[in-house]
């Protein structure tokens, strides 16, 4: 009988003390030395981290942050001058096959804003840079179901007629993250993506800067132009090391037909050229020229800049 009762207070004993052992451990481990340094360190990057996601991502171009317009800056000065950085950039959609590109459309007596990108209903659309959404909508008698986001470049862009929207108003994005899926909904006669690039609300012509053929943008930079306060979106250099090959390259290959989907061409504007001269060598018209570069017949060429002839 003591022997039995020895025994289980022996026991009771022991697992007293691995009990207050295990407590103690666990309060020491709470007093133990913080190491200050490193807790700023981490602060220091979650707060920066924190405002990168939180930021409104509104380049000091824009004045404001608004849902209601997708041009909502037709007041607002252009700048003569602004260099769009293209890197860190995802193609919205591994579509290759354009549809109908950008500029004006004599059938329909207006202007295309933007590119048609071959995409079948329920295909996954990209962004194509981190952003952060601003308009998340639909119309009707246009876009159908689109999405506008702006980036930190300066540009913004548009994804038209999908069939569902993945992002709401204000939600921050990354480069590549799925935003919608492709569709034919609002002015559409078929499964496509409809394409846009813009500045301060201005159309850019996004084969300026997407090549779609070849997956690519067109070089990690690209310069936008305003010109006479006339909404002239002037062609610029595009800077790629081999940018100059594939303007030689271009020019052998002028004789061929333009076709829809074909790959761009560009051509250099050299001194003494006109937009008649060009045209001439090219084997098109200046109207032809000219509605495919968003320029007039009027407009002045400069040395160097880059016209797209296909």
């Amino acid at each position: 009988m003591r022997y039995t009762l020895y025994n289980v207070l022996l026991t009771a004993a022991v697992s007293l003390c691995t009990c207050l052992s295990g407590q103690a451990q666990d309060l020491m481990a709470r007093q133990a030395p913080i190491d200050r340094q490193l807790k700023t360190v981490d602060s220091v990057s979650l707060e920066r981290a924190i405002r990168q996601e939180t930021s409104q991502y509104v380049s000091s171009l824009y004045p404001n942050w608004t849902h209601d317009h997708v041009n909502a800056y037709r007041e607002v000065p252009k700048p003569a001058t602004f260099k769009i950085d293209l890197r860190n950039f995802t193609m919205p959609t591994p579509s290759r096959q354009i549809t109908s590109h950008f500029g004006y459309r004599p059938a329909f007596r207006r202007k295309h804003s933007g590119l048609d990108i071959k995409v079948y209903t329920g295909d996954t659309i990209y962004a194509a840079f981190s952003g952060k959404a601003r308009i998340v909508s639909y119309d009707r008698g246009g876009f159908g179901y689109y999405v506008v986001l702006r980036h930190p470049n300066g540009l913004e862009t548009i994804y038209g007629h999908l069939s569902k929207q993945l992002v709401a108003e204000n939600e921050v994005v990354t480069s590549g993250q799925p935003i919608g899926l492709g569709g034919s909904t609002g002015r559409s006669t078929g499964s496509h993506l409809h394409f846009e690039t813009r500045l301060l609300g201005e159309a850019i012509d996004p084969e300026l800067l997407f090549d779609f053929p070849n997956q690519d943008v067109t070089g990690d930079y690209y310069v936008y132009h305003h010109e006479n306060g006339d909404g002239d979106t002037r062609l610029a250099e595009t800077h790629k090391t081999t940018s100059e090959e594939e303007i030689a390259k271009s020019i052998t290959a002028a004789a061929q037909p333009a076709t829809d989907g074909a790959r761009a061409q560009f051509y250099k504007v050299k001194h003494g050229d006109t937009l008649y001269s060009i045209a001439h060598s090219v084997g098109l018209t200046v109207d032809k020229l000219c509605a495919l570069n968003g320029i007039s017949s009027r407009s002045r060429l400069r040395q160097g800049q880059i016209l797209k002839f296909q």
